[in-house]
């Protein structure tokens, strides 16, 4: 997928995933990966995500990737923090008190440059990739997190029906990417309320994936 149309959906405002609040579904499951408080939470293509300051408020430490720098100036403005700004590699650290921004291409992001990951929380990511993308994005998320367990939220719907992102990845596919890594366990399937994008039926996913 083109970098251009996401950064142009920043600019044009154009951000229908932005949640107000935290994701449900993330307070509601959260517990089922049974971390310290402490361990270090890695969101990817996270945007401005409210989550973000849920966890931190929980008393854990995050880590999040994210093409587009607007989106990450306006995140550390709603969190009322100044962030400290240096270049690792290919990406950009955004830095401030047990938060770690990585602004940039994610496929650019070394397990190396990103640190240790005690969990990964993913509403946003696979559901962003077209199905060609698919497999690149979820192999380089296992590697560089070093098959650290998942929260997973995935749309499930007839993709000849609308067109994504977000995209629809059903079970067997959410299988096929992680069975061989992971137990992967469905925690929750509820119908999204009035459809996706007001116009296709469609059921949100959680997923709970540990390392075999």
């Amino acid at each position: 997928m083109d970098p251009n149309f996401w950064h142009q959906r920043w600019e044009n405002n154009e951000t229908g995933w932005h949640e107000g609040k935290a994701n449900p579904l993330l307070v509601r499951h959260f517990h089922e990966l049974s971390l310290a408080k402490g361990r270090r939470i890695f969101v990817p293509l996270c945007g401005k995500t409210l989550d973000i300051g849920w966890l931190l408020s929980k008393g854990h430490r995050v880590a999040g990737a994210e093409l587009s720098q607007l989106a990450i100036e306006q995140l550390f403005i709603d969190l009322g923090v100044q962030p400290e700004i240096s270049k690792v590699g290919q990406v950009e650290q955004w830095s401030a008190k047990n938060l770690d921004i990585f602004v940039g291409d994610i496929f650019a992001l070394s397990k190396k440059i990103l640190g240790p990951v005690d969990a990964v929380y993913d509403r946003a990511a696979l559901v962003a990739f077209p199905e060609e993308m698919r497999n690149r994005y979820t192999a380089h998320l296992t590697e560089i997190t070093g098959k650290a367990p998942q929260l997973l939220i995935c749309y499930e719907y007839d993709q000849r029906l609308a067109e994504g992102p977000p995209f629809s990845v059903n079970a067997d596919e959410v299988k096929r990417h992680y069975a061989g890594t992971y137990d992967v366990t469905l925690i929750e399937s509820a119908d999204v309320a009035g459809g996706l994008k007001g116009k296709v039926s469609a059921k949100e996913n959680v997923w709970l994936l540990k390392s075999k």
